[in-house]
């Protein structure tokens, strides 16, 4: 009740801050369970995770340093949110999402760990990558532009609305694990992932992964299918 009531509530926020342009939310499931990845520019964008799965089975990582906060602790619980250490390696972290996800929960991460400084892609960790291979789980890509936090800043305090770009694109799997080469691997699956999530964006956006050659790849393989 408490997540259906925050999710309203949102929703007739975003409508009075921002004007959103979303494309591609068939892919997301309305059952069972998924990795939805992200980039991260803006602390606007949690709020529109929990908008866009429109599930009450939605797994929220939150980060550990606001757990200090009695505000964030107690808004945490409410939503069953999994508290994540994201400078180290949190093994206990994983482990309770894998648990939920096999349980057919569908997950929202970003793969940076963190909010881009510049406002464009940083260097992914395997997080995601890990999880997809040990769950087998679907993986969806999702591009967010416009929820930058000097933007929604200086927009807000000037009473403009926001113009909020997401494009979600189709699901992917990644192959096994090969696990005789898994820091290999997941190094791969992690680019894969970025490459896809950076296909959905502007190019001022795609930062380290602008040039990748895998990027590329995608980029062509997605105007064929529009020909």
């Amino acid at each position: 009740m408490f997540l259906k009531t925050i999710r309203f509530i949102f929703r007739i926020v975003l409508n009075v801050i921002a004007r959103t342009t979303i494309s591609g939310y068939e892919y997301i499931p309305q059952t069972g369970g998924a990795i939805v990845v992200i980039n991260h520019v803006g602390r606007l964008e949690a709020l529109l995770g929990v908008i866009l799965a429109d599930r009450d089975d939605f797994i929220l990582l939150a980060a550990e340093k606001y757990h200090k906060y009695a505000f964030w602790r107690w808004t945490g619980k409410k939503v069953d949110a999994v508290w994540l250490d994201r400078d180290e390696a949190d093994f206990h972290a994983m482990r309770v999402v894998y648990k939920r996800l096999k349980q057919g929960q569908i997950l929202g991460m970003a793969p940076e760990g963190t909010r881009s400084k510049t406002g464009a892609l940083a260097e992914g960790k395997p997080g995601a990558a890990y999880l997809a291979a040990k769950t087998n789980l679907p993986i969806i890509p999702v591009g967010i532009t416009g929820t930058e936090d000097s933007v929604v800043k200086n927009r807000l305090l000037h009473l403009r609305r926001l113009d909020i770009t997401i494009k979600i694109g189709k699901p992917f799997y990644l192959p096994p694990m090969d696990r005789r080469h898994r820091d290999e691997y997941l190094a791969g699956a992690t680019d894969e992932i970025m490459c896809r999530i950076a296909s959905l964006l502007p190019p001022r956006s795609r930062g380290v992964y602008a040039d990748a050659p895998r990027l590329k790849e995608i980029l062509v393989e997605q105007a064929a299918m529009t020909v």
